[in-house]
């Protein structure tokens, strides 16, 4: 499958439920996506998605292959030895006695390490000054790995890492399953957070991000690592996972230990480079001889950097030796207006740079200017232009040229040794994470396979004793249904003689719900108004358009409904049968109680 395929997918995975994987590594991410796809037998990620959209149920099961939820207590036993004995004494002598002590989990799936993080401070602080001081942030996108977290409830296969002394210590058993110190859990808090997406904890004294960074692209592993760094405290600590080196991020961090992975926050700070240069004459500078004057003109001519001299008015005023030269310029052109020389438009457009220098008052900078002298002659010119002031006004300017040729070809040499050793060294970090997220992923299988080979076995001995209990059912059911065969034989005579008596009573009937609508209408009923039983029945008592004035009846069923009146009611009301003849019509109303269901009975007669 292209890779093109799988971005619907994730694009809908964002919408419809706010997980972005666009960031995650993609062989990575597809490989564990396909996976699922082999387990459901669809072939590609379209049919995934319609899939998807008619299945909501899918989606946990899809995060839970996605996410790959491997971790364990004390894992990489060193690393944890030297957070306890080296890093949080260190922690805690620069803090001021009393001040809490903040640490995040980020990526703690299940929450053995944050749990692991609870253990080994407490140990090194001791309970009680762990209880007052210590608070432990626990975060992950999985809800469900949250709250097996958050629950603290372990096996003994999952805590049979933890040494001993420590599971007697902080752990309580309960129906063969170990459960965290419950004043300890109170510490531990867990909640959603994603480091792509969501603002980080703030003011962390140690921040744990084991192997969560393998699964994403340099470039958010550099965003993250940068929200990783404002997180943190000044001097704050940072753990990060085996394959993770952090060799390019030595602005933000610098390691106490490579070995271990542990990395010392560096403040973020601002490099300024300043380029200046300028030929502005001291204030009160005494009136120079001539001699002076012209020593002074002899050393700017013999400077080896070109250099011209523009007065007030825009007229060249001077060209030492080296501009003449390199720019082709003879004694004539002095006191001509710079703008009728080819020197003010190349190798760079002079004039408007020389009244940026005279408005600003300062030197004005253009880098790295390309000029070609000659066919197949390139140079890079940096070119100064700096304001002359005296006494306050503007005289004109100098603009000094400097080749940088050499500089920029090494600069160059540099930045692409500098990339290419960056995309080696980028090439090596991908790999050692994709063999860290396969290890994790093997492991992840094959705790998977043990966990399936024994619910198989469990599952194989519950259908044994299920099918002894299916037959022992199949026998009950035979019983069942005898029975359940006589009863329907009894309500069959029950509504049959039900249906005689109604048939025979000479009084009209109708029997009412709670809701008064109509489940009983019968023959007399359809004689008196002219209504047959199939259009009666269903419908609501007042909605009858029938010769009965039924809006007279609504006191008296209200009554019987209400079970105000445990007897029954009797009017006499005009109205005129499906014969068009007026009558008087006698109405009893009853109510009727059943098995806890509310209803009425009707008796309509002929009072004439």
């Amino acid at each position: 499958m292209a890779e093109a395929d799988v971005e619907p997918l994730l694009d809908h995975l964002k919408r419809s439920r706010g997980f972005d994987f666009t960031g995650y590594k993609r062989p990575s991410l597809e490989r564990r996506i396909q996976y699922r796809l082999k387990a459901i037998e669809i072939g590609s990620y379209a049919e995934y998605l319609e899939y998807l959209e008619v299945h909501p149920e899918e989606f946990p099961y899809l995060f839970n292959t996605i996410l790959i939820n491997v971790t364990s207590f004390f894992r990489d036993e060193a690393v944890w030895e030297s957070i306890g004995q080296q890093l949080v004494p260190e922690l805690i002598e620069g803090k001021p006695a009393g001040e809490p002590l903040r640490v995040w989990c980020a990526g703690c799936a299940s929450g053995e390490e944050a749990y692991t993080a609870a253990m080994v401070l407490a140990e090194a602080l001791g309970v009680d000054q762990y209880c007052d001081r210590v608070k432990i942030y626990g975060t992950d996108v999985d809800e469900d790995a949250l709250a097996t977290a958050r629950h603290g409830i372990y096996d003994a296969k999952q805590v049979e890492s933890v040494p001993r002394e420590l599971r007697d210590r902080y752990f309580e058993m309960t129906n063969a399953r170990y459960t965290f110190r419950a004043d300890l859990r109170r510490t531990v808090i867990f909640g959603r957070n994603d480091l792509v997406q969501d603002a980080p904890i703030s003011r962390v004294d140690l921040l744990i991000c084991r192997n969560a960074l393998i699964y994403f692209t340099a470039e958010v592993q550099t965003r993250i690592l940068d929200r990783l760094n404002f997180a943190l405290r000044d001097e704050g600590v940072l753990v990060v996972g085996r394959s993770e080196m952090l060799v390019k991020q030595t602005e933000l961090f610098a390691p106490i230990d490579i070995k271990l992975r542990t990395f010392r926050k560096l403040p973020r700070r601002t490099a300024r480079e300043r380029y200046a240069f300028s030929l502005q004459p001291p204030s009160g500078e005494p009136t120079h001889t001539h001699e002076t004057a012209g020593f002074r003109d002899a050393a700017i001519d013999a400077s080896p950097v070109p250099q011209i001299v523009v007065d007030a008015a825009g007229s060249l005023a001077f060209a030492n030796h080296q501009a003449r030269a390199v720019f082709k310029l003879t004694g004539a052109d002095i006191g001509r207006p710079l703008q009728d020389l080819e020197i003010s438009y190349r190798p760079a457009e002079l004039r408007p740079t020389i009244e940026q220098a005279f408005h600003g008052r300062r030197p004005v900078l253009l880098a790295h200017v390309e000029w070609r002298p000659g066919p197949g002659e390139s140079r890079m010119l940096d070119i100064l232009v700096t304001p002359i002031i005296g006494q306050g006004q503007i005289l004109g300017s100098t603009v000094s040229y400097t080749d940088v040729t050499g500089q920029t070809r090494l600069q160059d040499e540099l930045d692409r040794s500098r990339r290419e050793l960056e995309v080696a060294y980028e090439e090596l970090q991908s790999t050692i994470e994709e063999l860290e997220t396969t290890n994790e992923e093997l492991q992840s299988t094959n705790e998977e396979l043990e966990t399936t080979n024994e619910e198989l076995q469990s599952t194989n001995e519950e259908l044994e004793t299920m099918n002894e209990e299916l037959q022992s059912v199949n026998e009950e059911l035979g019983t069942t249904n005898d029975e359940l065969r006589e009863r329907g034989t009894e309500v069959d005579q029950a509504n049959l003689f039900l249906q005689t008596v109604l048939k025979n009573l000479r009084t009209g009937v109708a029997v009412v719900d709670a809701d008064q609508r109509i489940h009983v209408w019968n023959e007399q009923a359809e004689d008196m108004w002219g209504l047959r039983p199939n259009e009666a029945e269903g419908q609501h008592l007042m909605s009858l358009e029938i010769g009965l004035p039924l809006e007279q009846l609504k006191v008296p069923v209200r009554a019987a409904l209400s079970g105000e009146s445990d007897g029954r009611q009797i009017v006499e009301l005009a109205a005129v049968n499906r014969r068009g003849k007026p009558v008087t019509c006698r109405v009893t109303t009853m109510p009727l109680r059943l098995d806890g269901a509310v209803g009425a009975v009707l008796l309509m007669e002929n009072a004439d």
